[in-house]
Order: structure tokens, then sequence, then C-alpha cells
């Protein structure tokens, strides 16, 4: 059984193995040299992915670090705990197809921020959390993004076909920032096959992974964005970590299940889920 070094999918690197997790360092220079996107994907159109939020994330007045996020209600957005975890503030981005071009822009403070009271750097469990800012009014660029109904049991999904989005690098080799947003179509594989990349004690229930044939992956940057059943575009999954071999080498991509977090969503937000 082979356990790769793993990264979570937020930016600059830093990488740990399943044996002693440490969690990724995100920082990078304020001139915002983003780095990490989908890898060999589509570019979007404008309105395709009206859920879809960027995140300016204020580590320290010398440096920043960049996430995706959903909208999820008028007032919150679904995120990744490791994008959170230490920041001072955070810009959110809503209506953007071009990576800085928003329709809003809303910049709040940490306090505007729930990590899931779970959540452990060590092995990357519970990686979600809530951004509550003030109310936007949706449009054709601006809405909020389907949750799955709460029931008793859930699909596990495996064999459906997804859409993961984000800002980010086209391939391992890419130095440059993208600006607009990129999608890629995967399929959902089980966790017992993802284990086998990155072992039981890091994939567990609470996780959702996919396949990522022919270089198509989410990469660094990407954290925190949605992950969608395509057609129906109820989010099922939210960017959490692959492998620091690289993007493109076939790994699969590992996402937080967000139907294990939907009471939590719910207490945490109002939201009628």
């Amino acid at each position: 059984m082979k356990f790769l070094i793993i990264l979570t999918l937020a930016v600059a690197a830093s990488a740990f193995p399943e044996s002693e997790l440490v969690h990724r360092n995100r920082v990078m220079p304020v001139v915002d040299d983003i780095e990490g996107r989908i890898t060999n994907g589509q570019t979007a159109t404008v309105g395709q992915f009206p859920y879809q939020v960027g995140l300016s994330l204020r580590v320290n007045a010398l440096s920043s670090a960049w996430c995706g996020g959903s909208l999820i209600g008028n007032q919150w957005v679904l995120t990744a705990a490791h994008c959170t975890d230490g920041i001072q503030s955070v810009t959110v981005y809503l209506g953007a197809t071009v990576r800085t071009s928003a329709e809003v822009t809303h910049t709040v403070p940490s306090s505007n921020i729930i990590i899931h009271s779970g959540w452990n750097n060590q092995n990357l469990r519970n990686d979600i959390s809530l951004i509550k800012i003030p109310s936007v009014t949706y449009s054709s660029k601006i809405a909020a993004v389907k949750l799955p109904a709460r029931a008793n049991s859930y699909s596990t999904y495996e064999g459906e076909t997804v859409v993961a989005s984000g800002w980010g690098r086209l391939g391992d080799s890419s130095n440059g920032v993208a600006n607009n947003l990129q999608y890629v179509d995967l399929k959902v594989i089980s966790n017992a096959e993802c284990a086998r990349t990155y072992g039981t004690s890091i994939v567990v229930a609470s996780n959702i992974c996919v396949g990522t044939p022919n270089g198509r992956s989410t990469c660094n940057g990407d954290s925190g964005g949605p992950l969608v059943v395509k057609g129906s575009k109820i989010q099922i999954g939210l960017t959490s970590f692959g492998a620091a071999a690289g993007c493109e080498k076939g790994y699969p991509a590992a996402f937080t299940r967000v139907t294990s977090y939907l009471t939590w969503i719910a207490d945490n937000t109002g939201l009628q889920v």
C-alpha cells in the first residue's frame, strides 16, 4: 500500500507525510503572486458558476493567501478550515469570472469566520469553515449553490460526474497566474480506492475523492472551492488536499464531504438545509 505525501490545496508550498502531518503554510507575498489552479480544465463563461467565490486571505501585515469558496446563502460562504485558520481578515470576491474583477467585494474580520470545532490540522479532519458577509443581492452572476437535502442516508456519489472550479495554475510547470475562472469535469471514486493512495487514517467517511485522469485535477489555490454534481449543480464537496507529487500525476484529489456537515451548516447559519 503506497501512502503519498499530501498537500492541502491552498497557496504556497509545504507538505507533510501521513506519519507526520504539518499544516500547509499558505503565506504568500502581498503582490498577489497566487499559486495553484485547476489543471487542464476549461475556461468558464460569465455567470456559469454564480456560486463561485474567491477569497483573498490576509495572514498578517506583510502576506496574504488565496482560496476558493462557495456562496450558500446571501450572507454565508462555505470554504476549507485550512484556508481560514489563523488569518486576520478575508476579502470575498463575488460574481467574478476574471479573478479580481468581481461584481461585489466584502472584507470581513476573522470574527466573522466559524471554523469547525473538530478541525485537526494534523490529519485534515473536519476541513470546513464558514464566513459571514453582508447580505448580497442575487443576480445572473451571483447566486447560492444548492446543498444536498438532509436525509437519513446519502449516496456515496461513486461514479457520478462532478465539476470542480477555481482560479489557478494550468499545469504543474506553470508559474503564471490564471486570471480566468477554470473548471473541470471529474468522476467520484470510492473512498477505499482513494485510501490506497493516502491511507485510511487520512481518507475517512467525511471525505469524498475524485479520479484525476489525463492531468485533469484541482490544484493549489483551489482549496475551499466547490465540487458539484454535473447537471444538478448540487455541492457535494469542497476542495481539501491532493498529492504533493503534483496535480497532473494522476493521484486522487480529496474533498470535504458536504453531506457529513449539513447539520453543522444549518446550526451555524440558520439556513434551511
